[in-house]
């Protein structure tokens, strides 16, 4: 049996502090095997957040889902970056690409790929970006966009004029019926929290299951660098919004995970959203993005030489009928009525010349989505 890795736990240095993996001192063989020459298959969250905030050529906006618990990060010796990733069955699957130097970024990946094949696994990469596709391609994956991530430029944005007037009207409707929108510590909210899960994912079904990997969480390790917003209606948490710091050319917050009583006012997710827009501009931030959406934003242009027909003929298919798998329609339809810009395109990568379903799967096992 493959050895198990750890998943990422606080420790005592601070995010402040840390500093990417320094060169592996040489060997000694007086003293036996150097375990420090070794790769880690799980790094602490202290190196995760250097990273993700260092290396951000890629520009992936989903970057600081590699914070969340149960996800592991692979370093290696005298090679500044990480690989974040969950093992899902036979499958090591990727959060995006490596967040790593540029010159450290391909050996760290032959690192990884290493790793996985002394113990038998294969890869799967999801949610790539351009940059990253292009390079899993010359590098023999079969590349495929998977979806893609949407995002608002605050200085433009305004909810005036015709397009918007449902969404205000639905708006005002919520804060007539008495809700109340406050920035809070996650911590002193955990019971609330609690309650507006439990009662979100019963209205889902009884096989509902809540997503994770792929989706952002309330807790652990990056707990302190993100903002939770909570809608109250007469003194009862009603729905919350959980948002992610965003790094690089686009730096800003992520809408990342956000749920409601079901049974509460129409417009909650919409009014908590307005109110925290409203913050963000008077802080002067640029960007609000809201994260990537699998089988959206497809494009025969956004596709790399070398993809599979097939998969691509997939992905268009379940933007059509794959509801069950995941609610892609649902999903866009609501970011959609912020106005976003154009799509980021995202993708998903394959060892080998073809776009394996099995791989694919286990994306979504990863995700425990079953």
């Amino acid at each position: 049996m493959p050895p198990t890795a750890t998943p990422i736990t606080p420790t005592t240095t601070s995010a402040a502090s840390a500093s990417a993996p320094g060169p592996a001192a040489g060997p000694n063989p007086a003293a036996g095997p150097n375990p420090a020459a070794a790769p880690n298959p799980s790094a602490g969250p202290d190196t995760v957040l250097h990273a993700i905030r260092t290396h951000t050529r890629s520009e992936n906006p989903s970057a600081f889902l590699a914070m969340s618990r149960g996800t592991l990060a692979f370093t290696a010796p005298g090679l500044d970056g990480v690989i974040a990733y969950r093992q899902a069955g036979q499958y090591l699957v990727q959060l995006g690409g490596p967040f790593a130097a540029r010159g450290d970024y391909l050996p760290l990946l032959e690192r990884f790929l290493d790793h996985a094949r002394s113990r038998g696994l294969g890869v799967v990469g999801a949610q790539l970006q351009r940059a990253d596709a292009e390079i899993y391609a010359r590098q023999g994956f079969t590349v495929n966009q998977f979806g893609a991530s949407w995002v608002v430029h605050l200085p433009d944005f305004t909810l005036q004029g015709g397009r918007f007037m449902r969404m205000r009207n639905k708006i005002s409707r919520a804060f007539r019926n008495g809700l109340e929108v406050s920035e809070v510590p996650a911590q002193d909210h955990a019971e609330a929290i609690r309650e507006i899960d439990a009662n979100w994912l019963r209205s889902k079904g009884e096989a509902a299951r809540p997503l994770e990997f792929l989706v952002g969480e309330i807790g652990g390790p990056g707990q302190a660098h993100r903002r939770l917003f909570v809608g109250t209606i007469g003194s009862r948490p009603v729905g919350y919004i959980s948002y992610s710091p965003v790094y690089g050319e686009r730096a800003g917050w992520m809408h990342d995970l956000s749920r409601r009583i079901p049974e509460s006012s129409p417009g909650l997710m919409e009014a908590i959203n307005s109110h925290v827009i409203e913050v963000l501009r008077a802080e002067g931030c640029p960007w609000l993005h809201f994260g990537f959406t699998p089988f959206t934003g497809l494009d025969q242009e956004n596709e790399l030489p070398g993809h599979s027909p097939a998969f691509q003929w997939l992905m268009h298919f379940l933007w059509d009928q794959g509801e069950a798998l995941y609610p892609a329609q649902t999903q866009l339809a609501y970011k959609d009525k912020w106005a976003p810009q154009a799509p980021i395109p995202e993708y998903v990568a394959f060892q080998g010349d073809t776009a394996s379903l099995a791989a694919f799967a286990h994306i979504f096992r990863a995700c425990n989505a079953f």
